[in-house]
């Protein structure tokens, strides 16, 4: 039986339904893999609600599984039997095309869990669209708005908002629910809610996320905001596409106030259907932005003012667990209608939310007159310049979870979808056109090690291949150099070499410091496909990690640091100087990390014979040394200490 809320001082709370069942925890790596959708997402949400004690003032109820027929409402009958089918993945995957791994995983409680979000997220609706509930909550996974209607991709399975609005349009007219509004907040577009009311003029799905052009997943052009929808649909499908990452509450609120507000208001819903993603929180690993569990509970404070309040919340995205747990209180708190939010929005948005805000109103206002007005000059004047974004996929601040994330995050990206392959195409030609030496200290000294970053392979030593660039070409041509920056042997142990340190050099320099470099020359995409791999990473990323933006800022500032989380080992570009015309590259860590080596954080640790062997030959066969030179020259720069503002490390 469901819990009962409770009373206090002889006034009822409002009904809030919250669901939350340990099954849907089963669904989870087969192999055991870090995974960002992994089941601790839930319960670090529950568990929080329950130590702050409002579970105790909702209606909790289990989970209910899907029934096959309202599936279907919006899916093919011959997903719905792939999906039930899936507890033998073999199976599932033989059948599929091989794209679909990149962006989920299955194990033998896929497929109840898939059942079970789907069908809590219906009950829910269904409760508050009778009255039995004033709003609810459904604490599920895997998440839905990714999912098509033949097709899984990104995490999610079914729809599960898409299924909840067209049971309650299609299976219960006798509810009353004739409108509609889904509002998806999650970072990454809701491709498949959007395709599945393209013509529906019943629902109006609105989507703040980021998209950067199309070089945000999902990639291409369905998050635009042209996407409008079409025949009796058009104008009820509304795309808010940030440009960049770092958007936080006062963007957000910015889109509220003069995009979704104004329409809520003419489009009048009877029940609200909340996509609620909170990986557009700060510190999320994956979304890159930096809204508050405040700036949510302001976004959702402000829709409680439509359909009497009748919102049925489905948790969609969030990898950072301290994140989502926080920003779910603060909504479930809101749903409550507890004491007055804290927090503050005295922040101003970007110059490009107001671009972004402009440009929508535009489009829209043929559909909804209250956005025919030009804004104010006033306010859009109001704005905080556009940060220089470095990277598509991350957040710098994400630092407890970046090293199990980093492989997921790389294959958040499909590959095999036209929209994402246009994108990655379209970096990869602008960088192709430029070139740059890249200067390795290390075991790309000897040219068929660093060949294996281009061609593909592994050498003597390496514990597995490389994949190699994209682009396969031979460098365009090699040559030495001597620069004034410290290099030292740090970490315990790597994937390709084992146990011992690897090289790193101090992006600072020192005029007593003699560091010898092999300088190939290679085009900007290949450097970026070798930054990829350096950092663990697979090469086909939607955007670039080190761009044309960040080659202009590296030479006018000397370095420049990587995105934390995408970057971990060597996360910061240094400009050497130009040989001829073109710049001189080299990868190593941020001066950060650099005083965690000298502070004993981060262990120094001398080489593997393996790896020092590399190095060695590198340095003989370039003819810098003879071999007992070699090998004095790297048993120094291991055993010399480490010195950084006056502390030194051995």
């Amino acid at each position: 039986m469901p819990e009962k809320p409770s009373e206090s001082n002889g006034k009822v709370h409002r009904k809030v339904g919250l669901v939350y069942d340990e099954t849907m925890c089963k669904h989870d790596t087969p192999d055991g893999e870090a995974h960002p959708e992994r089941p601790d997402r839930i319960r670090v949400i529950w568990d929080n609600l329950q130590l702050a004690g409002v579970t105790q003032r909702c209606v909790v109820l289990g989970g209910t599984k899907a029934e096959d027929a309202h599936l279907q409402l919006v899916h093919t009958k011959d997903h719905v039997n792939l999906v039930k089918s899936s507890t033998n993945k073999k199976d599932y995957q033989s059948d599929r095309v091989a794209s679909l791994v990149n962006s989920i995983y299955l194990n033998g409680s896929t497929s109840e869990a898939a059942y079970l979000a789907a069908g809590s997220v219906v009950e829910v609706a269904e409760k508050v669209a009778k009255g039995e509930l004033d709003s609810g909550f459904a604490i599920v996974r895997p998440p839905g708005h990714h999912a098509e209607a033949d097709e899984a991709m990104g995490f999610c399975f079914f729809n599960n908002v898409a299924v909840a609005a067209s049971y309650l349009l299609d299976e219960r007219p006798d509810l009353g629910v004739k409108k509609i509004l889904v509002v998806d907040w999650d970072v990454h577009h809701g491709n498949g809610t959007q395709k599945m009311f393209w013509e529906d003029p019943r629902v109006l799905v609105f989507s703040v996320h980021r998209h950067e052009d199309g070089g945000f997943y999902p990639g291409g052009d369905d998050g635009s905001y042209n996407m409008v929808g079409e025949g009796p649909g058009e104008g009820f499908n509304i795309n808010v596409p940030w440009e960049q990452g770092r958007c936080g509450d006062a963007d957000y609120l910015a889109a509220w106030d003069h995009i979704l507000i104004p329409v809520a208001k003419e489009f009048n819903p009877d029940i609200i259907l909340l996509s609620a993603g909170f990986d557009a929180a700060i510190g999320d690993p994956l979304g890159g932005c930096r809204v508050t569990p405040y700036g949510y509970s302001v976004m959702l404070k402000k829709l409680m003012e439509f359909a009497q309040g009748k919102i049925v919340m489905a948790l969609e995205g969030g990898y950072n667990l301290d994140s989502i747990a926080k920003s779910s209180l603060a909504c479930v708190q809101v749903l409550l209608e507890d004491n007055p939010i804290q927090g503050s929005s005295e922040a101003i948005p970007f110059m490009s939310t107001w671009r972004v805000i402009q440009a929508v109103r535009k489009r829209l206002c043929a559909y909804w007159p209250s956005l025919a007005d030009e804004l104010p000059s006033k306010l859009t004047n109001q704005k905080t310049p556009t940060p220089i974004v470095l990277t598509s996929n991350s957040n710098s601040e994400a630092k407890d979870n970046a090293h199990e994330l980093l492989d997921q995050m790389s294959k958040l990206n499909i590959e095999n979808h036209q929209g994402d392959t246009k994108v990655s195409r379209s970096w990869r030609s602008d960088l192709s056109k430029v070139d740059v030496w890249y200067a390795s200290f290390g075991s790309n000294m000897w040219k068929p090690r660093f060949l294996c970053y281009i061609q593909g392979g592994q050498v003597e030593g390496m514990t597995k291949p490389c994949v190699g660039s994209m682009d396969k070409s031979p460098p365009k041509g090699i040559t030495w150099g001597t620069y004034p920056n410290r290099l030292f042997f740090g970490r315990e142990s790597t994937n390709v070499w084992g146990k011992g340190g690897v090289a790193f050099t101090n992006p600072l320099t020192n005029p007593n410091d003699q560091t010898h470099m092999c300088l190939y020359r290679i085009t900007l995409e290949q450097f970026n496909d070798v930054l990829f791999q350096e950092n663990g990473l697979n090469v086909d990323f939607a955007s670039p990690i080190f761009g044309l933006t960040a080659l202009q800022l590296v030479e006018k500032n000397g370095s420049t640091p990587l995105e934390a989380a995408l970057a971990p080992w060597y996360g910061n570009v240094v400009c050497l100087g130009r040989e001829g015309d073109v710049p001189i590259l080299t990868m190593t860590c941020t001066l950060s990390v650099i005083e965690k080596f000298a502070s004993g954080e981060v262990p120094l640790s001398p080489p593997a014979k393996a790896y020092a062997n590399t190095l060695i030959r590198g340095l003989v066969e370039g003819g810098i040394f003879s071999e007992e030179e070699a090998e004095a020259y790297i048993d120094n720069a291991a055993s010399k200490p480490l010195y950084i503002n006056g502390a030194s490390r051995f």
